[in-house]
Order: C-alpha cells, then sequence, then structure tokens
C-alpha cells in the first residue's frame, strides 16, 4: 500500500473512534491531520473531510447509541437540516477569492482554542 493511502486510511480511522466516542471527526481530527501531517492545502483538507462525511458514516455508531437510549432522532433531524444549510453557507464563505488557506488556519485555530478553553475552564 502507498503511504498516503495509508496515512488517509489511518486519519479515518482516528477520526471514526472520535466521532463514535464523542461525536467529532472531520474539523478535529481529519482536517488537521491532513494539513500537519499531509501538507495538505486547508481549503483542500476541508473540502476532502466534506466529502468523506457525505455517506451516512455515523450510522452503525448511531444504532448503538439508539439502542442504548442515548440518542433523540428528533433532534439528530433538526440539526442534520441545519448543518445542510450551515455547511453550504460555510463551503461559499471559504471558497471566497478574499478567503485565502491561511485566514482559513487561523480562523480554525481561534475556534479550537475558544473550544479548547471552554471546556478547560467552565462547566
Amino acid at each position: 500500500m502507498s503511504n498516503i493511502l495509508i496515512q488517509l486510511l489511518v486519519i479515518g480511522l482516528v477520526a471514526g473512534v472520535a466521532g463514535g466516542m464523542f461525536g467529532i471527526g472531520g474539523g478535529a481530527i481529519m482536517v488537521p491531520a491532513m494539513v500537519l501531517l499531509m501538507s495538505m492545502d486547508q481549503k483542500f483538507a476541508t473540502g476532502t473531510s466534506i466529502a468523506a462525511q457525505i455517506l451516512p458514516i455515523g450510522i452503525l455508531a448511531a444504532i448503538v447509541y439508539y439502542r442504548n437510549g442515548n440518542l433523540n432522532i428528533k433532534y439528530a433531524v433538526i440539526i442534520a437540516v441545519g448543518l445542510i444549510v450551515g455547511n453550504f453557507f460555510g463551503a461559499l464563505f471559504a471558497n471566497q477569492p478574499f478567503v485565502s488557506s491561511e485566514l482559513m488556519k487561523k480562523l480554525y485555530g481561534i475556534f479550537l482554542l475558544l473550544i479548547g478553553l471552554r471546556y478547560l475552564l467552565f462547566r
């Protein structure tokens, strides 16, 4: 197997485990891994991450959570509608000529820092 194929499979596996455990994966695992470990462009990594998530990747994990009483399908559908609309507008913004990959990295870093600080400092 090629080195790139192995790296992509490992990124997918780690993101899948994190998704199953914490409900994260694309933005928190796959994008940084592709940018930092594989030297991909920020926008290219974001687009690749979104494309990888098009299929219902979480269906098996969702079944486990549902069977254990830890899933509200109505809430999930409402969130999914927001995700569809939000992903569209986020992609439109990120692909504007005035939005560089460097700006995307900085905005993403600020986002992760704020989320991390919120988790660390507040209940």
